[in-house]
């Protein structure tokens, strides 16, 4: 996990099996017992940053954690029989997204805005067989009372999120995220 100042992740972050230096530009700084990070002097992270390396039980937690974000990831991989295939060849600029299972064979991406349109209880499941790029000062939309957190990115590539860029929803990750300046 990569940043660079200014980027800004709401909730909790964490790495493993890798050591918690491997969440770089964050700033980090251990709290006093050891067994998390903060950033320091700054909101890159409004939440904690776990890393296998760090002491008492955090190791088992991220494992846990670990192998539950594989069976979410693997969950949102395996959903057959998608409402959408190759929608708008991957192209989502400008683009409104229904509910729905979605399927990308290859890269995906947007550089101004893209829109979800639904109701709270409305899910959206993206599988992204390649990498997914954000263009610099993108924005995901939520509309009719879309939620966030009913939207799963499930990307086996490279996540690259451009400079003050701002997403929403869970994001499912195989490869790695990069987070450009002022992202969120």
């Amino acid at each position: 996990m990569t940043t660079t100042p200014g980027s800004n992740v709401i909730g909790d972050l964490g790495v493993s099996p890798i050591a918690v230096t491997a969440v770089t530009g964050f700033g980090l700084a251990l709290d006093g017992t050891g067994t998390f990070a903060t950033t320091s002097g700054s909101s890159n992270v409004v939440g904690s940053v776990y890393g296998a390396s760090l002491t008492a039980s955090t190791p088992a937690y991220l494992t846990a954690a670990v192998g539950d974000m594989g069976i979410a990831y693997l969950d949102a991989a395996g959903r057959v029989n998608p409402d959408f295939v190759d929608r708008f060849t991957g192209n989502l600029e400008g683009q409104t997204l229904a509910r729905g299972l979605y399927k990308w064979n290859g890269n995906v991406a947007f550089i101004n805005s893209v829109t979800f349109s639904g109701s709270p209880t409305d899910i959206w499941i993206l599988q992204i067989a390649g990498s997914f790029v954000v263009g610099s000062g993108a924005s995901v939309v939520l509309e009719g009372g879309a939620l966030a957190e009913n939207i799963f990115w499930q990307v086996a590539g490279l996540v690259d999120i451009g400079t003050n860029a701002h997403l929403e929803g869970t994001f499912l990750v195989f490869t790695m995220m990069a987070f450009n300046t002022g992202a969120a």
